[in-house]
């Protein structure tokens, strides 16, 4: 657990400024934003409203939040109210996690081409499930799944990947009957690799011949098409990771596992260990040494860079959903599912509450209201504060991506 207190913010407001100053020019937009936004969270730039309890005569003053979905404070009701939809779509069948990694070399492109290349694994990681999964020679269904983009790993580091959750069989070509998957098997992972290693260098190399590929740093000389497709050529041949893990045991796994994978930030606050001397500690899993609790520390203008580089370009989606669960089908094609598994209909979901402090309360069971001193009385808003937010200055327009070295080549 991390030291009481901390937070990705304290980082920001204390050595935000000096990162700008010299990283300014080359920090995108929606970066910059991010930073603004987490660091005014919760303070008195945003506004907020003072609070009297009604039994014990406590005060509290409580500040707005930024609602930033990369702010590591401002995800928990968001979280609840997705896991609440979702439960109402789960279907009595096993659930399967897949992953789709990105091999370093185009990892590397991505970093300088974000919008893009997200949008090439996402449509390339759907258009392999749905081709294998239509196949008479595999399950011959319509499966359905959402996918739930990653790019970081327990550093901080540069790692794009794909999570999938889908459920195991799926609805015949024809729509009237549901097809089970074979009992702890989905669909071959060789088989899903190759396709996907295919069809996403082909859709790359679309990208770059309609000139939507940039390359900047080390990656510059890729701005040529022969020298593109060479550096491409040994990724032809080369292993693709396309991991699929055990079914999930039962409807309540399924849930506890994708709480983990949405909404969420490159850190939590609750790693954060240490923030001084330009230096930030936190803590971090190490996968490939039996899951031990390590900590590493770096220098706080590092810390800001790895964190900046995940944040997704303004307006792009994290979270899309496929096949029968996609939006324009989902309600039509669960309930045939639900049909032809005989499953009873869903419960009807409870009204919605505007009041976000209630809705918070009856999602996670923690109540903003209640007194944290008496936990009798109820605390009531007796003023509101308004926001003292002040200005920032404008930098220029980036014309490249900061921090132009990969970042997945950092071993730190």
């Amino acid at each position: 657990m991390g030291r009481f207190g901390l937070e990705v913010a304290d980082v920001f407001r204390r050595y935000g400024e000096a990162f700008r100053q010299r990283h300014g020019a080359s920090l995108s937009t929606a970066q910059r934003r991010v930073m603004t936004a987490i660091e005014v969270c919760r303070t008195a730039a945003l506004g907020g409203h003072v609070e009297h309890c009604d039994n014990c005569d406590h005060q509290r003053i409580s500040y707005n939040s930024c609602r930033n979905r990369n702010c590591p404070k401002c995800q928990s009701l968001a979280r609840a109210e997705w896991l609440e939809k979702r439960e109402s779509e789960l279907l009595d069948v096993p659930y399967f996690h897949i992953v789709f990694t990105l091999p370093e070399p185009v990892a590397a492109i991505a970093y300088q081409n974000k919008e893009q290349v997200y949008d090439i694994l996402f449509r390339t990681a759907t258009q392999t499930l749905q081709t294998i999964a239509a196949d008479p020679k595999h399950l011959a269904a319509e499966i359905g799944f959402f996918s739930v983009l990653h790019t970081w790993g327990q550093t901080l580091t540069w790692h794009p990947h794909l999570h999938v959750v889908v459920a195991g069989g799926g609805l015949s070509l024809d729509g009237t009957r549901w097809i089970f998957c074979r009992p702890n098997f989905f669909l071959p992972v060789k088989v899903l690799s190759r396709l996907f290693r295919r069809l996403f260098l082909e859709a790359l190399q679309h990208a770059f011949d309609a000139g939507n590929l940039q390359f900047f740093s080390a990656l510059e000389p890729l701005r040529t098409r022969r020298a593109f497709l060479r550096y491409l050529a040994p990724l032809r041949s080369a292993k693709w990771v396309v991991y699929s893990k055990a079914p999930f045991d039962g409807p309540e796994q399924v849930l506890r596992y994708v709480a983990r994978y949405t909404h969420r930030v490159a850190i939590s606050n609750d790693r954060l260990l240490d923030i001084e001397h330009g230096r930030v500690s936190f803590s971090w899993k190490d996968y490939r040494d039996n899951n031990q609790r390590k900590t590493m520390a770096l220098a706080a203008e590092e810390f800001i860079r790895r964190f900046l580089m995940h944040v997704v370009p303004k307006g792009f989606q994290r979270i899309r959903h496929y096949g029968f669960l996609a939006n324009r089908c989902r309600g039509r094609k669960l309930a045939l599912s639900r049909q032809l598994l005989r499953m009873p209909p869903p419960e009807p979901s409870c009204c919605l509450n505007n009041d976000y402090r209630q809705r918070f309360e009856e999602l996670t069971g923690r109540s903003l209201t209640q007194c944290p001193v008496c936990k009798q009385g109820e605390m009531l808003v007796i003023e509101v504060l308004p926001g003292t937010r002040p200005r920032r200055p404008k930098y220029p327009v980036p014309h490249r991506p900061f921090a132009v070295r990969p970042a997945f080549m950092d071993t730190s």
